[in-house]
């Protein structure tokens, strides 16, 4: 059982609100199917970095799409969250505070003015010669 994988308890919960049309091609296994899709939520990696434990990432990615149409998320998230009395957490990163040095916060610019030694002084820091030099001839 890998980390993601559902436990007996869910797979319980979860098995009979699963559809059970039968189709002319034998369907995958659900559980390794919703393992599959659970594996990609949670590690945030591209359905084509699937690993092969799971079915061809095509199937289970269609699978996840047909249930999403048909709605089928919000009854399997309603009945979980029955079954464990309603003590489910779920975090996403729309609710994670951020530091306040990283949420964008403007920073504050200050401007130094520089008080010219005399009215009219060449700058100090570049020497006359220097700045013949670097002209060319031509």
């Amino acid at each position: 059982m890998s980390r993601y994988d559902l436990t007996d308890f869910e797979w319980r919960v979860i098995e009979p609100l699963l559809p059970n049309k039968p189709r002319g091609v034998p369907r995958v296994d659900d559980r390794r199917v919703l393992n599959g899709i659970f594996w990609v939520l949670r590690s945030g990696a591209p359905w084509r970095d699937l690993p092969e434990r799971y079915g061809p990432y095509t199937t289970v990615y269609n699978r996840f799409n047909r249930w999403r149409k048909a709605g089928l998320w919000d009854r399997l998230m309603d009945e979980i969250t029955k079954a464990y009395d309603g003590n489910v957490q779920m975090i996403d990163s729309s609710i994670v505070r951020v530091h306040q040095h990283a949420s964008g916060v403007k920073k504050r610019v200050e401007f130094v003015v520089l008080v010219a030694a005399g009215a009219g002084s060449r700058p100090r820091s570049t020497r006359a010669s220097t700045a013949k030099a670097g002209r060319s001839a031509s």
